[in-house]
């Protein structure tokens, strides 16, 4: 398992950094996009599993136009027909119709609305938060900030994994992820901590803030990258599975690769855009 754990990040990895430095925000949005379907349909397969019906198809477009909304490229092409500013609202208003008005049709009338409720969570869950990290690509800085949050959370994920396992004594959640420890969770903030020191020494990845900043942002993204993997846990605890998929050999399935992102991207989307106003 650790061996495929490895091959499968050497090839994932440079494959992200690539996209997102030579890429552009276009390419880091196609990427996202992709990457957000496959994430939505493994979600919606582990509900499908638990005998909850969600509407699949709906909800992986949805979650597509959620990622594909954020586009600082998109909303400029849109602006003539209609003011960017509603988009979200429009998406979120039928992404809670739409599938509403899906029930009366659908034959199967028991258990309803476990299938709208399953449907919109998945699109929230994965599309409105995924779509945080393409809305950072867009602003100034962008491409640095999308790198300080894949290293960081990498850097927390993988120290948190091995320090965990070598001395991992205290139980972090054993209701919900038996493996994790507290021993790992503290080995995870502190290679985040070390990991930040790109953003603010002078290399080609230096951010505009000191290391005073950086340095509790980099703990804050630690903290809420452990945190969305542990809520994935507990949804697979949920759904009965231990992996959402297997296209990630090693990590499970995309889902259980970016689980940490998605939760890290908000948190430093909110941070950058409030401390720029």
């Amino acid at each position: 398992m650790l061996k495929k754990r490895v091959i499968t990040s050497l090839w994932f990895a440079p494959l992200l950094v690539v996209i997102v430095w030579f890429g552009g925000e276009r390419g880091f949005t196609v990427l996202m996009a992709v990457f957000g379907i496959l994430a939505a349909l493994e979600f919606y397969r582990m509900v499908a599993m638990a005998k909850l019906l969600p509407f699949t198809c709906f909800g992986l477009v949805w979650t597509a136009f959620f990622i594909l909304g954020r586009n600082s490229e998109l909303l400029s092409f849109l602006t003539p027909y209609f003011t960017p500013g509603l988009l979200m609202p429009l998406l979120l208003t039928s992404a809670v119709v739409i599938p509403l008005i899906g029930l009366l049709v659908r034959r199967q009338k028991e258990g309803a609305f476990n299938s709208w409720v399953w449907t919109v969570a998945g699109i929230l869950y994965v599309g409105w938060l995924l779509g945080h990290l393409v809305a950072l690509r867009g602003l100034d800085d962008g491409r640095n900030w999308v790198f300080f949050i894949l290293f960081v959370t990498w850097a927390s994920d993988t120290f948190a994994f091995f320090v965990g396992r070598k001395f991992g004594r205290h139980k972090l959640a054993p209701s919900i992820s038996p493996g994790k420890t507290w021993e790992g969770a503290a080995g995870g903030v502190g290679a985040a901590v070390i990991m930040s020191i790109l953003f603010f020494a002078p290399t080609p990845f230096r951010l505009p803030l000191a290391s005073w900043q950086i340095i509790p942002l980099a703990v804050l993204v630690s903290i809420f990258g452990q945190l969305g993997d542990l809520v994935e846990s507990l949804l697979k605890r949920n759904m009965g599975v231990k992996d959402s998929g297997g296209l990630m050999p090693g990590h499970g399935g995309v889902l259980d690769r970016i689980d940490s992102l998605v939760f890290a991207s908000v948190v430093v989307y909110y941070v950058v855009y409030y401390c720029s106003i």
